[in-house]
């Protein structure tokens, strides 16, 4: 891989978007020192790059099961916002939401934990979810 290569990838990967979730992973020595090799010698930019290719071909490799629970779980794929005007609306109508998303739950900042309470029964995310720290404590015990 050339040396400009690298650099138009680790520019590409390096840009953190928004939406992203920062982790931290523990490595025992021979694999720190053989990921620092590969860096290097130019195979990726950074150990991130390594790391985020890594994962990507794990998934990638294991695609089909992750369709396949996301169907029998009835899992929502992606990003999913809930607004203020949505949880509204289910508390008129008188409905109860079971979020479930693979990805990203987001609810509204502008939305209450009375609000979020009358409407929300229980989360589950695979991902990440966004949502103010007041409306995080009132569904704690929803939150799986």
């Amino acid at each position: 891989m050339s040396k400009d290569l690298v650099k138009a990838v680790a520019a590409r990967e390096t840009a953190r978007p928004a939406d992203s979730e920062k982790i931290t992973i523990n490595l025992g020595p021979i694999d720190l020192g053989q990921i620092d090799l590969l860096v290097s010698e130019g195979f990726y930019a950074n150990r991130s790059d390594l790391i985020r290719t890594a994962i990507r071909n794990q998934l990638q490799a294991h695609a089909d099961v992750v369709r396949q629970t996301v169907a029998r779980r009835s899992l929502v794929l992606g990003m999913h916002h809930y607004t203020r005007a949505d949880l509204e609306r289910a508390r008129a109508a008188g409905e109860r939401l079971h979020i479930q998303v693979l990805g990203l739950a987001s609810i509204a900042h502008d939305v209450t934990p009375e609000l979020a309470l009358d409407t929300i029964d229980s989360i589950v995310v695979l991902g990440a979810l966004h949502a103010s720290s007041a409306v995080k404590t009132a569904l704690a015990a929803r939150i799986q």
